[in-house]
């Protein structure tokens, strides 16, 4: 089994997942979707912007401010080149509602393609800032427009699902699991999209050396 940590409000995430789900689509691995909620105020502050993109609010000191425009401009990259739309947000969100909703739809959605859909729909709404991951009826009408049944969710949302999602934090962080996206493979972790070719060496056996697919200048003999 295939573990994969995720958080809506990660740019890194939102880059990530169209290929992440190639493991599924293209090499048959089933991904069990794991929200991990980043506390990303708790090592890079917090801040608001108005909605004409100036700064209201903030407690970021300029190294935070660096660090944060840096990690911006490297995902919005990866996001031009997959024709993507990455728009800042204009405040750090609390995205476990989202999470926990992730949750439902991968327990409730009957076909993956719907799940899928339902990923898809709010990573891009959420990074055009198209969507608030605070509202619940939001995501009703997304789960709705997925296919995905919704009798009983927002009872889930505030019970069961809630409970779920903060034991799994707990969990995660226990393992040592600290960023997203992860790629969890038994007792393993892997962090970040560049480790995608050593996920699929991994799960198809290990066999051979551990590919260098990323870096193709670089000969296995030479190491």
């Amino acid at each position: 089994m295939l573990s994969v940590c995720i958080d809506f409000k990660s740019p890194y995430a939102f880059v990530a997942h169209a290929l992440i789900w190639e493991l599924e689509t293209q090499h048959g691995f089933v991904i069990d979707w794991q929200p991990l909620t980043l506390n990303i105020g708790s090592f890079l502050g917090t801040a608001e912007k108005s909605n004409q993109g100036a700064v209201v609010a903030t407690n970021r000191s300029e190294k935070q401010w660096t660090v944060v425009k840096s990690a911006y401009r490297d995902a919005r990259r990866y996001a031009a080149n997959q024709q993507r739309v990455l728009r800042g947000p204009l405040k750090i969100w609390d995205s476990s509602l989202a999470g926990i909703s992730l949750m439902w739809a991968q327990e409730k959605a009957d076909d993956r393609v719907d799940l899928k859909r339902f990923m898809d729909t709010v990573f891009t709404q959420f990074w055009q800032r198209a969507c608030d991951l605070e509202d619940a009826k939001e995501l009703v009408k997304h789960l709705k427009a997925a296919n995905i049944k919704t009798a009983g969710f927002l009872d889930y949302l505030e019970g069961q699902g809630r409970e779920r999602h903060d034991q799994l934090q707990s969990r995660l962080l226990d393992q040592g699991v600290f960023g997203v996206p992860s790629f969890l493979i038994r007792d393993e972790i892997f962090f970040e999209r560049e480790h995608l070719d050593t996920v699929i060496w991994r799960l198809k056996g290990s066999q051979g050396p551990m590919p260098l697919l990323r870096f193709p200048w670089l000969q296995v003999s030479a190491l």
